[in-house]
């Protein structure tokens, strides 16, 4: 009788520690203060909050670097950025790409995904056919990510509130966002929210 209740605990406790697999990394737990926006293992549960899980280590940490030195202003992600810096930015990025990616929350206007079908053909060069982006080349992945918070950016990068590193690719994008409408960056936003 003893036996068999050592026998059970042993299976429930070992139960256990295979399902805590994603915190046993050493980024899992520096990356918990990231988790208050951008949700448990880095799915964002808001529109407007990227989904950081599965992205590639060499976007996030020049996102996280671009953030800390003021090259990509933001108030909300300034602290946090400096804080990851000083933690381990390789642990985080590496804990952050291995986790499981989930669809966004929130589903777009058909009609929205339709039109920006259309228009992302032009875009095709930056970010790849599907939104994939090129981790060598630290271009981010946008497909999946939330419709709210690709709007924000691509309005933020249409305004040249945001910089691009090279000078040839940041003149490109402003030639391209130029002609696009309020409207057409939603479509945009939409279409690539759908893309897996």
């Amino acid at each position: 009788m003893l036996t068999s209740l050592f026998v059970i605990l042993a299976l429930i406790f070992a139960t256990f520690d295979a399902a805590a697999g994603p915190l046993d990394s050493p980024g899992a737990q520096k990356s918990m203060v990231c988790s208050a926006c951008h949700g448990f293992a880095g799915n964002s549960p808001g529109n407007t909050i990227p989904i950081i899980a599965g992205m590639a280590p060499s976007y996030l940490k020049k996102a996280i670097k671009d953030y800390a030195e003021g090259k990509r202003p933001s108030p909300e992600m300034e602290p946090y950025s400096k804080y990851v810096l000083q933690v381990g930015l390789d642990e985080v990025a590496d804990y952050f790409a291995v986790q499981r990616k989930q669809p966004p929350r929130t589903k777009p206007d058909p009609n929205a995904v339709k039109r920006g079908a259309a228009l992302a053909a032009q875009y095709a060069a930056c970010h790849g056919s599907k939104g994939e982006g090129d981790a060598f080349r630290a271009v981010p992945a946008i497909q999946g990510q939330p419709g709210g918070y690709l709007q924000i950016q691509l309005a933020i990068l249409k305004d040249n509130k945001r910089k691009l590193d090279d000078t040839a690719v940041d003149e490109a994008k402003k030639a391209m966002l130029k002609p696009l409408s309020a409207a057409d960056l939603a479509a945009l936003a939409a279409y690539y929210s759908l893309l897996k």
